[in-house]
């Protein structure tokens, strides 16, 4: 018989390496991050001595093997270190995000010896990458692609347009979903690694944003771009495999930039209550205020259980893909919810730059929005259910 009184571990227990982790990517974000979060969000840019130093502690590359000088950590690792940078910044928090969760990955899962000896080493130590899906035509319907890739003899020739990249200002290393057949719909998608400075190949209008907007977001030009076959990712006509999957793997840590969000929002909201004084004492003395704040609490640590189960079992390697979709669906809605609730604690000082809350609030929006709206994690989910 077992002790019925002998305790469970939760689903938030972490192993010694990732809190290890968890620790050092907290305390970069408020020593290092946060004296320049307000700056670089009226910028619009990130510091690029912040970008130096992400390579540095080694944040951009969690997830990848020691032999290609990667940490040789975990995915959950890399979602425990996207969700203490964006308790500080989402917008850096994205940043990290699609370095770990998706571009990583995609040359993690689908990438040759020869390709991640060539493209890997240099993710993990000093290039950023970017991961170009989206169109001015294709969004949730991310296959109904125009660009175009032409068989040329050992090259491809790329043109068209990509829309809303994030990171392609900062980025060298560019995964193009183009289309190489486009009578034959989605299997003439083929994943195409593009190189900052390939010729006919630019970087155009960067987004003016609501949120996240030290985080760069802009359209890319492609004119006639040679591309050596040796730069294909996956099999060609298997770019969509290679997209989807990756989304899948990246809802995850977008689960986790929002709930970075939310506890941002949670601690902010906490400590000022507490140091507010209205008719004679803190304002966390009134009932109203307690209720709010228990509220909080309770949607948080339904957002975060849902997102590190998503990400335990995608790393046990078993079906995770209603799993990624409620996480990512319901973390952004608590972070929206739980930013606009501080905001409200806060009352007039919420409203303006000096404090933390209004940022977060601009920020959370997002999460509903980008690598599948909040409407397509409810379709994706209820086929699901009713599919059994």
């Amino acid at each position: 018989m077992t002790d019925s009184t002998q305790r469970i571990a939760p689903l938030t227990h972490l192993t010694e390496d990732e809190q290890m982790l968890k620790d050092a990517a907290a305390e970069f974000a408020d020593t290092i991050i946060k004296p320049k979060v307000q700056e670089m969000d009226e910028a619009a840019k990130l510091d690029p001595e912040l970008i130096k130093t992400f390579f540095e502690m080694g944040f951009m590359g969690i997830e990848v093997p020691e032999k290609y000088n990667g940490g040789g950590g975990t995915f959950f690792m890399s979602i425990l270190a996207i969700e203490q940078i964006s308790r500080v910044d989402a917008s850096v928090g994205v940043f990290m995000d699609v370095q770990n969760t998706l571009v990583n990955n995609a040359f993690l899962r689908w990438g040759t010896e020869e390709i991640n000896e060539r493209f890997l080493s240099q993710l993990a130590t000093e290039k950023v990458g970017a991961y170009c899906l989206s169109e001015a035509g294709s969004g949730s319907d991310a296959f109904a692609l125009k660009c175009s890739a032409k068989e040329d003899g050992d090259h491809f020739i790329l043109n068209g347009t990509k829309l809303w990249i994030t990171n392609a200002n900062e980025a060298d290393i560019f995964l193009v979903f183009a289309t190489i057949n486009p009578d034959a719909g989605y299997k003439g998608i083929t994943g195409f690694i593009v190189e900052r400075g390939m010729e006919g190949f630019s970087i155009s209008k960067k987004e003016n944003k609501l949120g996240i907007r030290a985080s760069s977001t802009c359209e890319l030009l492609f004119e006639d771009v040679r591309v050596p076959k040796e730069n294909i990712l996956g099999d060609i006509g298997k770019g969509y495999k290679v997209a989807i999957e990756t989304l899948n793997e990246g809802r995850i840590g977008i689960g986790a930039q929002m709930i970075g969000i939310a506890q941002g929002s949670y601690d902010a909201a906490l400590a000022y209550t507490q140091e507010r004084k209205q008719f004679g004492k803190a304002i966390s003395d009134f009932q109203g205020v307690q209720f709010q704040l228990a509220q909080m609490a309770i949607e948080l640590e339904m957002a975060r259980l849902l997102v590190y189960n998503a990400a335990r079992i995608k790393e046990a390697g078993q079906p995770f893909l209603k799993e990624a979709a409620m996480a990512k669906y319901y973390s952004a809605e608590v972070a929206e919810k739980l930013s606009s609730m501080a905001i409200d604690l806060f009352g007039g000082y919420g409203y303006v730059k000096e404090y933390p809350v209004e940022k977060f609030y601009r920020d959370s929006k997002i999460g509903k929005i980008y690598e599948g709206t909040s409407n397509m994690q409810l379709q994706t989910i209820s086929k699901i259910i009713l599919n059994g």
